[in-house]
């Protein structure tokens, strides 16, 4: 494991790890809101480390990364696009498959309504939300997250502690293992509240960009999910003529947590489908 710090979006230090080889098709992991590089545990110390070049990092005002105040570095879609740019051009990374969880649906779409799609092989968007507005609350965004905001974004730890508590309770089907479980609850509180605020003032429509994807796209999505609802994953479906869908019965707003093996090595077949596309 390899530890970086890039330079993103506004000159925004970002905390980057890689895994595996550096000469096997690149996978960059993006974590969702409040979480970060953590949660992909169970995919850079599995076999997929053998076979890819795994990178991981934390999205600004995540994890190590560098939380800046102004809000405008969280609620424009510029510096998101910017920080992927800079990872993916720092490391070298060579037409990589993005993995988008819940909240970074958002941030790969960011970057491709900057950037193109010439850059990246494919698209993995697990759990991923592309819409965020308040027609999209209970249609496209469930109670297991909007019941939570209010609490996660106020200015009071005690509140903080019992949102983000009940948000990573929800997350999952079925209860995350204690070690699972601990590390997780870590890596979710150490966000600042401002931060998770700023983050859900964005109103966001990716209709433009999915519809002109022509890159393969791969749907990852529990139908169990109270997060993100199952019913944002049928919009990729619906907007994106080259996505295909995976649906995880039982299964919640975390399939990569809860059930991994199935997870890597769908996504290891899916990076050698895109690659070869």
């Amino acid at each position: 494991m390899k530890i970086h710090s890039v330079i993103g979006g506004g000159g925004v230090k970002l905390h980057v790890r890689e895994w595996g080889k550096v000469d096997a098709p690149p996978v960059l992991f993006i974590h969702g809101w409040s979480q970060n590089h953590l949660c992909w545990r169970k995919q850079y110390e599995s076999e997929l480390a053998d076979a890819f070049h795994l990178v991981a990092f934390d999205l600004r005002g995540h994890g190590m990364s560098e939380a800046p105040e102004a809000r405008d570095n969280y609620t424009e879609p510029q510096p998101w696009a910017d920080d992927i740019a800079a990872i993916i051009d720092q490391l070298g990374l060579k037409h990589p498959t993005l993995v988008g969880w819940s909240y970074a649906g958002f941030v790969i779409c960011d970057y491709v309504r900057a950037y193109g799609q010439d850059a990246i092989a494919g698209i993995n968007f697990v759990g991923a939300a592309v819409t965020l507005d308040r027609a999209a609350f209970g249609v496209l965004i469930g109670p297991g997250f909007l019941d939570h905001v209010p609490g996660a974004t106020a200015d009071d730890f005690p509140s903080n502690i019992q949102a983000i508590r009940a948000f990573v309770d929800g997350c999952t089907a079925r209860p995350l293992p204690r070690d699972d479980y601990a590390i997780a609850l870590c890596w979710n509180i150490v966000v600042p509240a401002k931060v998770r605020a700023a983050l859900v003032t964005r109103v966001i429509d990716s209709e433009d960009v999915l519809s002109a994807l022509d890159r393969p796209v791969l749907m990852t999505h529990g139908l169990c999910d109270t997060v993100i609802l199952p019913a944002m994953g049928d919009q990729i479906l619906k907007k994106c003529r080259t996505s295909t869908a995976s649906w995880y019965p039982e299964t919640g707003h975390a399939p990569f947590l809860e059930d991994p093996l199935r997870f890597n090595r769908e996504l290891a077949e899916f990076v050698g489908k895109a690659r070869r596309t």
